[in-house]
Parts: structure tokens; C-alpha cells; sequence
């Protein structure tokens, strides 16, 4: 082609009828050489064949060994077609494409799919220089004009054959994950003892029937880190297995050699919300129950601040959620003599209580919390005796007002000396009602 625009009827448009002329008469040197490579497909199909095995250094697996001269035959097969009859499209293509699904579902690495490719390129053109080189040797410069045509080729069909395997291995990828997570949630929910559910677990989420594991349960207001890959991960030889639902976030944790005091202070940087923790479990099969003691862990949770609670730590007021009716009752039969006193007092009264009972029953130490005299608040435990008939030196009165004091604390909704549900599926049960009124 001439230099500049070509323009009508002038010499560059000569030149392109000369380039085109020329293109035409290249393009026929090829297919006349391919046409007489069409008996040779076979042996083309094992040079390729042993070429692809010969770097592999015995990588490749039997199954795509099995069919390997197969895949070369029809690849180069639909090569030597699209170049013979351009007229009927691109079988080719729709060939890479299926290769390209068919590697993802065997498990190929896409990186030998495309070296294939590359060797399927260099057999094919080294095959073709060869033929000419023979039969039409003063042809030969006509080739390299085509080289460039012929190795876009081969990108076109590496890349459509890259294109599916991507597709496909993110279908495939996205179908193990949602059967992962249907499998952890069938775990969470109680139904390890099915025996087939068991095999299939362990065979899928690779973890063994037996062994170390536990559930923590985080509230879904608040969660974790913004960011997913900020989840606690796979660490100190835990292995986590996050799942989300309606009301929380739960994990299925693998724990290995770690302790539950590991697992806390992995979570811990990533908490924005409570969270509970379950007792270890030894089997696969008992995690519905685990997860149902991290959730009552994290109902333990109250106040300010993130808390991450452990069950074995919390068993009262876990106890205390477990029966919310019982609970009511007991705040209702403990605490009922607080209802002598005005509300605001009594909520003064609970306070005193509760800080005593978290400084193990040092006043001294409750003084400094409440900001005031050590004997404000002997004052006010010794009222607390006189208005509940409980004594707080008697171990059983002061099982009975702590119990009370978590029900107090734990449990909302009305209707706690009726034996209302409260919350009802959720779990939280009634409050503790005073002289008719709850007590928080």
C-alpha cells in the first residue's frame, strides 16, 4: 500500500486492488498447502500429542491424558477447516469453547490448555512451511506474509478457549460454594446425626467426623470489619467457615491444637458487634448444639461496648436465658419486695447489687465503681435484705438474688409472671415484673 489516504480513482487505490490481489493469491498458497496436510492429520495429531507430554514432565493427569490425541486430531481438524472453507464459520471457535469448558470441569490448569494451543500453532506452521518448502519452494516468502494472519488465529481461539474455562470455573466455583454453605448451615441446624450428611460433610468441607471444633456467633448489627476479606481467617491452625443469616453471622470453626482463648483473640480485632462462643465439641455432628449454646453466649451480651462471651464463662445467666419463663418467676418471687420502693430508688438498689456481685463482694471496691461511701453501699445491700427476706451472707439467698438479678437484667417484653414468650422464637423470654412493673 501507498503511503497517505488512497483516493477514488487514483494510484492508491491501485495499490489496494494490488494488495488485495496479492492477499488472495497468499491466502491460496495456504490452503493448497493445507489441503495436502489433510491426510497427514493423524500423524500431525501425534507430533502434537507427544509434544504437550514432553514438557509436562508427567503432570498431566490420566483422564486428560486419555483423550489427549483425540482433543489434538479435532483442534487441528477444525484449524485445517476454517482455513479450507472460510465460507461456513467458525468451527474452530465453537471448538475452543467446548475445550475450554470441558478442561474446566477436569481440573486442568489453564495454563497448560493455552500452552496446547501455543504447540498446536508451532506443529501446524512448521508442518505448513515444510509442504511448501517441498512442493512449492518458490512460494516460500508467501508464507511469512501469512504468519501473522495465522498466529492472530491461534490467539482467537486460545483466548475463546480461555473465555469459557473462566466461565465455567466460575460456575463450578460459586456450585461448591453454595453447596458448602448448604452443608455448614444442615450442620448449624442439627442434622449431623444423618449419617450420609456426615460422609458427605467430611468429604466436601475436608474435615474429619471427629475432632475439635466450635461456633461463634456474632450479632448482625455492628458484624464484622466492613470488608469481607477482613473476617477472620484461616489462622494459628484454625480453619473458619463463615456463614450469614437473618439475625447474625455464625462460623463454623475448626479449632485443631487452638484453644477457645485462641479463637477469642482471633476474632477480636474484627468484632463490631457481641459475640458468643460455644464450648468445644468433638464431633461433627454435635454442632447444632454448639451453635445453639454460642447463641446463648452472645444473649449473655448487654451494655456498651463489644463483648465476646464465652458460655463456659456466663453458664448463669446462660442458664437464666435458657428458661426465660422459670426466670421471670424467679425475679417475680426474689425481687418482688423491691416494689415498696419508688422506681428510681430501685433501680439504685439493682445497680448496687449488680456491682457488689461483679466485685466479688467487696463494698470497697463497689464504693469506688458508684462513686460513693463504702457504707452507702453496705446501706443499701442491708436494704436489699430487708425488702427481699433474702440474706446475702446465706450461699442459697444469694444463688437465688444473683439468678434473679440476671433475669432482671437479660429478659424483655411483658407478661413475666403470666409465663409470656416474649420475644418468642428468638428465644428471650419475659421480664422480671416488681409490684407490676419490669424491672431493667
Amino acid at each position: 500500500m501507498t503511503g497517505g489516504r488512497p483516493g477514488p480513482g487514483g494510484r492508491g487505490e491501485a495499490g489496494v486492488r494490488a494488495d488485495d490481489d496479492r492477499e488472495r493469491a497468499d491466502r491460496a498458497i495456504l490452503r493448497k498447502a493445507v489441503a495436502r496436510l489433510s491426510d497427514s492429520l493423524p500423524d500431525l495429531a501425534d507430533r502434537l500429542a507427544a509434544e504437550i507430554l514432553s514438557g509436562e514432565g508427567g503432570d498431566r493427569a490420566d483422564a486428560l491424558r486419555d483423550d489427549l490425541w483425540d482433543v489434538c486430531r479435532a483442534g487441528l481438524g477444525h484449524g485445517f477447516e476454517a482455513i479450507l472453507e472460510p465460507g461456513r464459520g467458525r468451527a474452530d471457535l465453537q471448538w475452543a469453547e467446548r475445550l475450554g469448558r470441558r478442561r474446566a470441569h477436569q481440573g486442568q490448569p489453564l495454563d497448560q490448555l493455552l500452552r496446547s494451543y501455543r504447540l498446536a500453532g508451532r506443529v501446524f506452521w512448521e508442518a505448513v512451511v515444510e509442504t511448501v518448502g517441498r512442493d512449492d519452494p518458490d512460494n516460500v516468502p508467501a508464507l511469512i506474509r501469512q504468519a501473522t494472519r495465522t498466529w492472530d488465529t491461534i490467539d482467537e481461539q486460545s483466548g475463546a478457549a480461555a473465555a469459557a474455562y473462566h466461565r465455567t470455573e466460575f460456575a463450578l466455583v460459586r456450585r461448591s460454594e453454595e453447596r458448602v454453605h448448604a452443608i455448614v448451615d444442615a450442620l448449624l441446624d442439627g442434622q449431623g446425626a444423618d449419617g450420609g450428611l456426615l460422609a458427605t460433610a467430611t468429604s466436601v468441607l475436608g474435615l474429619p467426623a471427629a475432632g475439635r471444633y466450635a461456633v461463634v456467633m456474632m450479632g448482625a448489627e455492628g458484624g464484622l470489619a466492613d470488608h469481607g476479606d477482613r473476617r477472620p481467617a484461616d489462622t494459628g491452625g484454625m480453619r473458619f467457615i463463615w456463614r450469614l443469616r437473618a439475625d447474625a453471622q455464625v462460623a463454623l470453626v475448626a479449632l485443631g491444637t487452638a484453644e477457645l482463648d485462641d479463637l477469642v483473640a482471633a476474632v477480636r480485632p474484627h468484632a463490631r458487634a457481641h459475640a458468643g462462643v460455644s464450648p468445644v465439641v468433638e464431633t461433627l455432628a454435635e454442632l447444632g448444639g454448639a451453635r445453639w449454646l454460642a447463641e446463648l453466649a452472645l444473649r449473655t451480651c448487654h451494655g456498651p461496648g463489644t463483648q465476646i462471651a464465652r458460655l463456659d464463662r456466663r453458664l448463669p445467666d446462660a442458664l437464666v436465658l435458657s428458661q426465660p419463663r422459670l426466670a421471670g418467676r424467679l425475679g417475680h418471687v426474689a425481687l418482688g419486695g423491691l416494689a415498696e420502693v419508688d422506681h428510681g430508688f430501685r433501680e439504685v438498689l439493682l445497680t448496687t447489687l449488680a456491682t457488689w456481685v461483679e466485685c466479688d463482694g467487696s463494698a470497697a471496691r463497689a464504693a469506688e465503681r458508684l462513686f460513693c461511701h463504702r457504707n452507702t453501699v453496705l446501706n443499701r445491700l442491708r436494704r436489699i435484705e430487708q425488702l427481699t427476706g433474702r440474706t446475702l451472707t446465706r450461699p442459697g439467698d444469694l444463688v437465688e438474688l444473683v439468678l434473679a438479678l440476671s433475669a432482671v437484667r437479660l429478659h424483655g417484653g411483658p407478661g413475666a409472671e403470666s409465663g409470656g414468650h416474649g420475644n418468642g422464637d428468638n428465644g428471650a423470654g419475659p421480664p422480671a415484673w416488681v409490684g407490676g412493673r419490669p424491672v431493667r
